[in-house]
């Protein structure tokens, strides 16, 4: 088994995937059965990989723990620009996010709020930019 890091030329997304061997990747690229499962584009290639280097415990929970703090703080920078410029609408975001949509309103209202993964899918199918986000709630209240 190898693994490759591979990148879409499409949307940038880059991922990890593991092959039967380097020949095995090569007749799958060759037939385009490697695809992005972001956008679905078959621009798919190999991008350069860092080797794997064992590191001593101690540094790797070091490094993991900054990780997570730098995320955290990330996540908390965007949670306060959100709360700041859209309006929260709660458990009703599909249903408000649809009605923006379709009433085609030109001072269109930025919206925030809680949708499932499904939910999220079918309003990119229906043409609605919409992402998600984690969510950290507060630990101050």
């Amino acid at each position: 088994m190898i693994k490759y890091k591979l990148i879409c030329k499409k949307c940038y997304l880059s991922f990890d995937s593991w092959f039967a061997s380097s020949k095995e990747y090569d007749k799958l690229k060759k037939r385009n059965y490697l695809i992005c499962h972001n956008c679905n584009s078959k621009k798919v290639e190999k991008t350069l990989m860092s080797p794997l280097i064992n590191k001593p415990k101690e540094q790797i929970n070091k490094q993991n723990k900054l990780k997570y703090n730098l995320l955290n703080k990330k996540i908390k920078e965007y949670q306060k620009f959100i709360k700041n410029n859209f309006e929260y609408v709660g458990e009703n975001f599909a249903y408000e996010a649809r009605s923006i949509h379709y009433n085609n309103k030109k001072n269109k209202r930025k919206i925030y709020g809680k949708a499932s993964s499904e939910e999220v899918k079918e309003l990119k199918e229906e043409g609605i930019e919409t992402e998600m986000i984690p969510w950290l709630e507060d630990k101050n209240n």
